[in-house]
């Protein structure tokens, strides 16, 4: 079996390389989260205003 690698072996590396991605993907994860959360509470604050002038 030289030069082969068993089925434990692909498993590591494939949960090590996961694991890899989502620790250097976090940051930009938690940008877009903020940036939504930002755009949501301005969206409810221009339709409350809307609200607010139609009445």
């Amino acid at each position: 079996m030289y030069g082969r690698l068993t089925f434990p072996q692909m498993l590591l590396a494939s949960v090590l390389g996961v694991a890899g991605g989502i620790y250097i993907y976090q940051p930009i994860f938690e940008q877009y989260s903020r940036d939504q959360k930002i755009l949501k509470e301005k969206t409810q604050s221009v339709q409350e205003s809307l609200e607010k002038k139609s009445e």
